[in-house]
């Protein structure tokens, strides 16, 4: 059954339900079990036991996916409240009364707990505590939770407290969590030889995949989301579509000569493996999936395998759009060509490879250089003036 608008209200009606205020017409997030609705996001519920058994949790986390976020925001919205509601749990605490006291004992664990991923990682500070990123989301999660339970009249604060920017005369104000924003890590001259060269070895759909992830500064589901159809070989075009970028909007990339030969040789053999020339055009070789699209989790250990072959342990899947789009920035491209570029809604973020490249940098530098250079070169020159 496929609820047009007023049914899922009328049926509720006519058995005595009366759904919550948030709740809207065509089942937005009307979802108690025994209401029958096609329109309805699936949603991995054996992930999260503690959100789906929590009535109201379970009711958020599928307005969140019906409203449209991505997969990957409603698996990581459904991590944080799943480790929320544990936490809740194992000190005895209603999220329908708990204070802010107990979201700062919350966060506080988050910084203390060990780091499950500390053996892997390799920049300074690791060994304990979930990442500043990631306890970022997970706060800004469960804030959107609590938020939830306000407007259905369930609670009546949020105890998750928001910053404020000082933007526009007003006072600034620290959240919850102090945001941390590093550099992101690019490879230099001769990483990015020893990676070049680890992947050399790679099959041809691994090197194209190299080729294509640095050329369009791609995202790796925008990667593995490439069908035959986006290109454009004429013009050494790719058109991203809206539905496989993170920002929802579409855009174009390019792509050159080196990708361009690696992309040809593989539609051959590609059409050889599957007899077709249309879908996704990175498909699986293994026997259980042989011809299937490639997922996500395969581009991810493609990676590391190279890093590990480069003894290059840093390399992540971002790594190629990094390190793209900082050359961009070396190339004196503008800031808006840049993001428009990387499918940036938000300028600052463009404004960290402007940094990367180091392009202000280098004109202060040489400007600085050349009148000092002047100086130096005239009082030299009173050296010959004496010798006269």
């Amino acid at each position: 059954m496929r609820c047009a608008a007023g049914d899922c209200l009328t049926w509720c009606h006519q058995r005595g339900i009366h759904p919550p205020r948030s709740a809207c017409v065509g089942c937005l997030i009307w979802n108690m079990a025994f209401v029958a609705c096609g329109a309805m996001i699936s949603v991995p519920w054996e992930k999260f036991p503690l959100v789906a058994e929590h009535e109201h949790a379970r009711r958020w986390l599928q307005f969140t996916a019906n409203i449209g976020r991505a997969p990957n925001t409603v698996l990581a919205y459904g991590w944080a409240l799943e480790d929320h509601l544990r936490f809740c749990a194992l000190v005895g605490a209603d999220p329908l009364t708990l204070g802010a006291d107990l979201v700062a004992a919350w966060i506080g664990d988050m910084f203390e707990r060990p780091n499950p991923r500390a053996p892997r990682l390799v920049h300074l500070g690791s060994g304990a505590g979930l990442a500043n990123a990631t306890i970022q989301q997970r706060v800004v999660a469960v804030r959107s939770f609590y938020e939830f339970l306000v407007e259905d009249g369930l609670r009546e604060r949020n105890p998750v407290r928001r910053g404020q920017s000082g933007r526009g005369g007003r006072r600034s104000k620290q959240g919850l969590v102090r945001r941390r924003e590093p550099a992101p890590w690019i490879p230099n001259e001769w990483d990015w030889q020893r990676i070049l060269e680890a992947a050399a070895v790679e099959p041809l759909r691994n090197r194209l995949m190299v080729g294509l992830a640095y050329d369009g500064a791609l995202r790796r589901e925008e990667l593995v989301g490439l069908e035959v159809g986006d290109f454009e070989p004429a013009y050494s075009l790719i058109h991203l579509r809206a539905e496989t970028t993170k920002s929802k909007r579409a855009r174009e990339v390019t792509f050159g000569a080196a990708t361009s030969r690696l992309f040809v040789a593989y539609l051959a053999e590609r059409s050889a493996l599957v007899g077709r020339r249309d879908g996704a055009l990175l498909i699986s070789c293994s026997r259980r999936n042989r011809g299937a699209a490639l997922g996500s989790a395969s581009w991810s250990k493609i990676v590391h395998r190279v890093g590990e072959r480069a003894q290059v342990p840093r390399l992540t899947t971002h790594t190629f759009r990094h390190l793209r789009l900082t050359d961009l920035a070396r190339a004196d491209w503008t800031i808006d060509q840049i993001a428009q570029y990387a499918g940036h809604r938000d300028l600052s973020t463009t404004l960290r490879y402007i940094h990367l490249s180091g392009r202000e940098l280098a004109t202060r530098f040489h400007r600085a250089s050349s009148s000092i250079a002047a100086e130096r070169e005239r009082l030299l020159a009173t050296l010959a003036e004496g010798g006269r």
